[in-house]
């Protein structure tokens, strides 16, 4: 039985992006000023628009938080020697637990436009509708810091012979929560928006609560949407990523007979997998060095253990 494998430096699957975590950072701060700001409007102004809109930056900011921790964690362990494929995980991690907390701010915008539906409250519209405006830019100004947070992450790219190329920045799922988070408010802040001036150009108080039981829809979606997707990195359910199909298609096509035996592939960085394959063969000069050889070309596999075994009579 021939076994083969390579041990890089432990934390080569770690690309640390600087930039996204000041980003971030700075993100956190603008969120969390906003968000005093609008609470306090809305309890003068007796804006309840404003007033969950203001609750509902104040989780935001909480999860933008957690995403900022989460960079500095992963920087802070970088060379712990216990983590045996480095520390990208960590900011998964922090995704997965923002998108937890977008959940709860979904349900808590549901919640209180049902009730500002059945029990509409008075709202000063020309002191609320400025305040609200001003939220909305702030969340743009807050989307373009980590949009070009994430473009200027050029390192570490997934990129196979085939053609396929994996952009880094849709591998960043921690700084893809946070912008998620940022969107969200956004999109909230555009509905509060619409809400109050249609209260106050058209009488039309309801479309306050219906806005908000549509931006509980859209937040709603965009939590599971990334809660689907960091879960499937942080339980290893990759085996129908790109790259699996791949390595079936070189041992396939080996010069010599050889029967897949067993497959494992998982995420071990922003677009780098590890993988351990057994090849059965009774070829004697089939080497596990050969396979590997073969399966280089895929620059997105970074740890590849290959096990060959003689084929059963």
């Amino acid at each position: 039985m021939q076994h083969s494998t390579e041990h890089p430096h432990v934390h080569v699957y770690d690309v640390h992006n600087p930039v996204a975590e000041r980003r971030t950072r700075q993100v956190m701060w603008l969120t969390a000023a906003m968000m005093v700001v609008e609470i306090v409007a809305g309890t003068i102004f007796g804006s309840m628009a404003l007033l969950a809109d203001g609750w509902h930056m104040s989780s935001h900011a909480l999860a933008l938080g957690v995403s900022a921790g989460a960079y500095a964690l992963s920087r802070r362990l970088a060379h712990d020697p216990r983590f045996a494929f480095g520390t990208w995980k960590i900011e998964v991690l922090g995704g997965y637990t923002s998108a937890v907390l977008l959940v709860g701010v979904a349900a808590y915008m549901g919640f209180e436009s049902v009730k500002r539906l059945v029990v509409p409250a008075p709202i000063q519209f020309d002191e609320a509708i400025p305040v609200a405006v001003l939220g909305l830019a702030v969340n743009v100004v807050s989307a373009w810091l980590l949009s070009t947070g994430q473009h200027t992450h050029g390192t570490g790219v997934g990129h196979d012979h085939h053609g396929s190329h994996a952009h880094e920045h849709h591998h960043d799922l921690n700084l893809r929560s946070a912008y998620m988070h940022v969107i969200a408010d956004a999109a909230t802040s555009v509905l509060a928006i619409a809400a109050l001036v249609g209260g106050k150009y058209l009488g039309a108080t309801w479309l306050d609560p219906v806005m908000g039981i549509a931006g509980t829809i859209l937040v709603g979606r965009w939590a599971i949407t990334l809660l689907r997707d960091t879960g499937r990195v942080l339980l290893d359910a990759e085996m129908d990523a790109p790259v699996v199909a791949e390595v079936r298609e070189i041992v396939r096509d080996l010069p010599s007979p050889a029967v897949l035996r067993d497959l494992h592939v998982w995420r071990v960085g922003k677009g780098k997998y590890a993988c351990i394959v057994c090849i059965a063969t009774n070829d004697g000069e089939l080497t596990a060095h050969a396979v590997r050889e073969q399966l280089s070309v895929h620059d997105e596999l970074v740890h590849v253990t290959v096990e060959i075994t003689p084929m059963a009579a």
